[in-house]
């Protein structure tokens, strides 16, 4: 009798794992790289009832001391009113909260990197360059604007970052009191072509844990990478999550775990896998690279899910109570058969 209990136990076991280990389709582990390096947060908040957009939304360009430089870029009126904007350039960097332990965009800390922002200048609607310029758009148009970076002299070694803001003008005020404004903006990169550009990162506080993601409870990868040389560059954090009981796997796509940090800013590379089975024990590896360095740690991860748990509890009882009362019942048995 206990055979046969333990045996339907197996079975009914063998069948929930069965679900548990159906692997979990990854669509996006063949997307190609991306091609360009997007900042880690972009300021494109668009408000509610203003609907517009920049193309592109970053520039790269390389710059050299004493010269003029005319690019442009297009602002799309998505909306079915006309618009004003107001265009403007503001410093680009990050500033430490010692209040949540993190590094935050700022717009208004000007330093060493951020100079870029007093070089820019606008072609307005008169044809002249200026600090600001102001424009209407019709509705579902593309308007293109001129912009203009005159170098002084002498110009710092490394990287320069600016942002160019897109900020909408709007007397009309929605119904709920709040004013119809965006100011979605543009990031410029400009990396100077003279003098040393230096390449250095601190990689700290690696770690993996099963954390809830969304309220999904997956293993999740995260590493601090401060820049300490004087250009921006790209961290890439690649997680990867081997069974060793189980049959689902993962690898970071090539689109995730990328991050684009300037100089003097510390920001959290991270990338999670939250479709995980039911139950499983896997060896987590996650891999920060930067340049030519990588720090990399490994993780053994023991997942069972908060139904699994109840399911087997439920089932150890019914084998339990089950075995009690095939005792009894033999006992019993024996009883009658002494008598």
């Amino acid at each position: 009798m206990k055979k046969s209990i333990v045996k339907s136990f197996l079975m009914i076991v063998a069948v929930l794992l069965s679900f548990s280990f159906l692997p979990v389709l990854n669509t996006s582990a063949n997307e190609e790289p991306i091609a360009e390096e997007v900042p880690a947060e972009e300021p494109t908040t668009v408000a509610t009832g203003t609907s517009i957009s920049l193309t592109p939304t970053s520039k790269i360009l390389q710059i050299a001391s004493n010269s003029i430089y005319d690019e442009s870029f297009t602002v799309n009126n998505d909306g079915d009113a006309p618009i004003q904007v107001e265009i403007y350039a503001a410093p680009y960097s990050y500033v430490y909260s010692s209040e949540e332990d993190l590094y935050k965009l700022g717009f208004n800390n000007e330093n060493n990197f951020t100079q870029l922002s007093r070089w820019i200048t606008f072609r307005n609607a008169a044809g002249e360059y200026a600090e600001k310029a102001t424009f209407s758009i019709d509705p579902h148009t593309a308007f293109e604007v001129a912009f203009r970076i005159t170098t002084p002299d002498n110009i710092p070694n490394g990287g320069q970052y600016a942002v160019v803001f897109v900020h909408t003008l709007s007397s009309a005020v929605a119904t709920n009191g709040i004013r119809t404004e965006a100011s979605p903006g543009i990031v410029i990169y400009g990396r100077s072509t003279e003098g040393e550009t230096i390449t250095a990162a601190e990689i700290s506080d690696p770690n993996i844990e099963l954390k809830s993601v969304d309220g999904k409870e997956g293993i999740v990868a995260t590493a601090k990478v401060k820049n300490t040389g004087n250009v921006d560059f790209m961290a890439i954090g690649n997680l990867k999550v081997e069974p060793i009981i189980g049959f689902s796997s993962y690898e970071s796509p090539a689109t995730n775990g990328r991050l684009s940090i300037i100089p003097e800013a510390e920001l959290i590379v991270s990338d999670a896998w939250t479709e995980l089975p039911s139950f499983g024990l896997y060896k987590a590896t996650f891999s920060v690279t930067v340049g030519d360095e990588t720090e990399t740690i490994e993780r053994i991860i023991f997942r069972i899910s908060p139904i699994m748990i109840v399911i087997s509890i439920i089932l150890l009882t019914i084998i339990v109570v089950s075995v009690i009362m095939g005792i009894r019942k033999r006992k019993e048995r024996r009883s009658r058969l002494s008598i």
